[in-house]
């Protein structure tokens, strides 16, 4: 069972739930249909306050762990950034009312911190363009120690149950303490019991239902397809922004997540904050994630997995398959 009474495990859970709260927020206020496709303020006000109020609440919960997250301030201090900044501001008041802009810059520069021995990593929003569409997103959140994940946090304010899109409803939060399982409650329910997820146990590669991004530039689509086909995939796929694929898959409402490499960056490497919380939630539920060599996420290797090439996300079941299918397309 989790362990609730643990600092941080409360920190975390507090922590991404006053995020998601805070951005849903933003993004029920500056998203909108008269919203251009250029016009990406309200996505990254909501990152930056996201990331501002999440260093806020652990400089007072574990004040000397360092935090690893997606943004700095630089942006901001500059004299074009000062309308954002303000904005920025304007939507953290809202939690941490003591906060001059100067100030919030502070809190979201925490975030420049390198990993250490013990760390915490935030993606203050994953899935931009979900974000946009006032669609699915997470706030993620992951404490590292000694290279292992060992507490992962998803706030997905849009999902219901951990893998029910409901844009506008109770939302989910979803969290995983390694060796204690995967749990999944409302954002909005301080007093409701977790719910254990665990994932499929399909185990026919034809009727996988593969979890596909809508947007598509840190993988290849082709190869995609192609590996559908390689499995004889024959289910629809689920298709979903961001770390909400992770609670999906963990929830066994899907079997397969890849992130294959673009043919466009075919160097490209993860970064940390988009894989560590979602990569435990999957483990916990019973799943198996690696690369796509099958080896383990590295953690110890900066602010990149630098030493792994993409992803695969399975129910466990179907991982030995889906590496051979791997291998035969060449990806």
């Amino acid at each position: 069972m989790l362990t609730l009474n643990s600092p941080e495990i409360k920190f975390a859970l507090n922590a991404v739930q006053q995020a998601s709260r805070l951005v849903s927020q933003i993004q029920a206020e500056m998203v909108s249909s008269a919203l251009t496709k250029e016009d990406r303020s309200p996505v990254t006000v909501a990152d930056f306050a996201s990331q501002a109020l999440v260093a806020y609440l652990l400089y007072r919960a574990f004040p000397d762990d360092p935090l690893v997250g997606e943004e700095d301030a630089t942006a901001l201090r500059a004299p074009e950034g000062s309308p954002t900044l303000e904005r920025v501001a304007h939507f953290a008041s809202r939690l941490m009312p003591e906060s001059s802009p100067e100030e919030v810059c502070a809190w979201i520069d925490r975030g420049c911190s390198q990993p250490g021995r013990r760390f915490w990593t935030l993606d203050p929003i994953d899935g931009t363009k979900g974000f946009l569409r006032a669609d699915q997103y997470a706030v993620a959140l992951a404490l590292i120690e000694a290279g292992q994940v060992q507490v992962g946090v998803l706030g997905c304010p849009n999902l219901a149950g951990g893998y029910l899109p409901d844009p506008g409803g109770r939302g989910s939060l979803v969290v995983a303490e390694r060796m204690r399982g995967t749990w999944v409650r409302s954002l909005n329910g301080r007093e409701e019991a977790f719910e254990q997820l665990q994932v499929s146990d399909l185990q026919a590669p034809a009727q996988a239902r593969l979890l596909r991004s809508f947007e598509s530039a840190h993988t290849n689509v082709d190869q995609i397809d192609l590996f559908a086909q390689a499995l004889d995939v024959r289910a629809d796929p689920v298709r979903m922004d961001s770390q909400a694929k992770y609670a999906v898959l963990a929830a066994g409402r899907g079997e397969i997540y890849l992130r294959l490499l673009s043919a466009k960056k075919p160097d490209y490497r993860e970064k940390i904050w988009d894989q560590a919380a979602g990569s435990l939630i999957v483990e916990e539920a019973g799943g198996w994630v690696t690369d796509l060599d099958g080896k383990p996420l590295d953690f110890t290797a900066g602010r990149t997995l630098a030493d792994n090439r993409g992803i695969l996300a399975t129910n466990g079941h179907l991982h030995p398959a889906a590496l051979e299918a791997l291998r035969a397309i060449g990806a």
